[in-house]
């Protein structure tokens, strides 16, 4: 399977991931779309200016979508790992969101699991 690797640093967001995270329905989608109960929150990553133009082809690569409610916009669900943890990464359709972050969710709480903190550079390998 093709895979697209994205390197970039570890920072804190403003909370609006675990908000949305933590909405039932989306919850549900993650659950049957990605086969895991998401972790209430995301991993914030600000890519390397390298990566920003790969992150545009990952709207082509094979995701699902996590269909909104009203109110709400869709987002591309895409299954990824950092190390050896299975993830998925989340592109909000949003035309104000930023070109330089990545939001990665799991089921666990990857921040304590993997030992990252803000600064933090990680690699996050997404399957394509």
């Amino acid at each position: 399977m093709p895979k697209i690797i994205f390197e970039g640093t570890v920072f804190s967001g403003s909370g609006e991931g675990k908000k949305f995270i933590d909405l039932p329905w989306v919850k549900r989608q993650i659950q049957e779309k990605a086969n895991f109960i998401p972790y209430p929150g995301t991993l914030n990553i600000r890519l390397r200016k390298e990566n920003i133009k790969r992150k545009k082809t990952l709207e082509a690569a094979k995701h699902t979508e996590v269909c909104p409610e009203e109110g709400y916009c869709t987002g591309l669900l895409i299954k990824a790992q950092i190390d050896s943890t299975g993830c998925a990464v989340i592109l909000p359709q949003t035309p104000d969101y930023p070109s330089d972050v990545l939001e990665v969710i799991a089921s666990c709480y990857l921040r304590g699991n993997l030992s990252l903190h803000d600064g933090s550079v990680v690699k996050v390998t997404v399957n394509v």
